[in-house]
């Protein structure tokens, strides 16, 4: 059984949303890269190169969310949707990469002294640079959040982190100005690297969990919530082989249903519906496709003694009530 619980060409405002970023991004780049021209500080270029990073891995983002939204086809049957993984996985790889190029850069320029120019000028570009990164990244996180868009959200992670990034080059910059302590400039540079090395980890983590198809607590919970209504309201009289994967605002569910031995295929086959409706409806915001296997109550009576049904992996959360 297949029900399409939302399908309303969501692809404009992701395309919007992700066409900003990288036209952004070039302001970033430009923006930073000047600025460390100016000044030859250390934070500045550690700032700078997470642009550069941020740069291809919007490009990358731009790629992957036009091949994402492409419908299904014989070769894919569910999709292109878990490009958004590789999407988030390729992006934390760059923050990481960016991340050792700066510590290399920063302890270079501890150990040998960095030489600084125009502070002033370099904080005002910083200033002005960082209130753009803020509304871009809040406006990404929204509109992914809102559709569902993991490409979107972690791109929009990836720009805020760029934004708290050059906040903390900022601070930095301005005590160095105001102090004129040098070996503060490549120190901070450092502090910025770990931060953003700790967002690419994140990102990495995230690909993998969603490649690897890691199912969310609460959702099984409210799944199993749902269907124990329906045995509590004689709809049906019990389930098993509960499964489910999400791919950015694609829902696929399956489990086996329980009817009374007598209840005629067309019976049984309403009451499925019936509660398909309802499982649904707890996913009002995604494209929800339901499997649903119709067995008799007497289970193991109606299967031969060859019969073997693959492991059930939500049993246990049945049984205890615990994940």
């Amino acid at each position: 059984m297949k029900t399409r619980a939302h399908s309303d060409g969501l692809s404009d405002p992701r395309k919007r949303a992700i066409g900003t970023s990288l036209l952004v991004s070039f302001l970033m780049l430009s923006g930073k890269g000047t600025a460390f021209v100016i000044t030859g500080s250390a934070a500045i270029f550690s700032d700078a190169a997470e642009s550069v990073i941020h740069l291809l891995a919007t490009a990358f983002v731009a790629f992957s969310l036009w091949y994402a939204v492409r419908p299904a086809d014989t070769g894919h049957p569910y999709g292109h949707g878990k490009m958004a993984y590789f999407s988030s996985g390729f992006e934390g790889g760059l923050i990481l990469i960016a991340a050792l190029t700066i510590i290399y850069s920063a302890v270079r320029d501890l150990l040998a002294g960095p030489q600084l120019q125009q502070l002033d000028t370099g904080l005002l570009i910083l200033v002005g640079l960082t209130v753009v990164n803020l509304a871009l990244g809040l406006y990404l996180i929204r509109t992914g959040r809102q559709h569902n868009s993991l490409v979107l959200v972690s791109n929009g992670q990836h720009v805020l982190t760029d934004m708290w990034t050059s906040l903390g080059v900022v601070v930095g910059v301005a005590v160095v100005w105001g102090t004129g302590w040098v070996w503060a400039d490549p120190l901070v540079a450092i502090l910025v690297a770990l931060n953003i090395a700790w967002m690419g980890v994140r990102l990495v983590q995230r690909a993998y969990e969603g490649l690897m198809e890691k199912v969310d607590d609460a959702t099984s919970y409210r799944l199993l919530r749902e269907l124990d209504r329906s045995v509590q309201h004689g709809i049906i009289t019990g389930y098993h082989q509960v499964r489910h994967r999400r791919i950015n605002d694609q829902m696929w569910i399956e489990y086996h249903l329980h009817f009374p031995g007598e209840l005629s295929l067309h019976d049984a086959h309403e009451r499925s519906h019936e509660v398909e409706d309802a499982v649904v409806a707890l996913f009002p915001d995604d494209d929800v496709t339901v499997t649903a296997h119709l067995e008799p109550e007497e289970h193991d009576e109606a299967h031969p003694s060859w019969h073997t049904e693959p492991i059930d992996p939500l049993s246990a959360v049945e049984e205890t009530g615990s994940l």
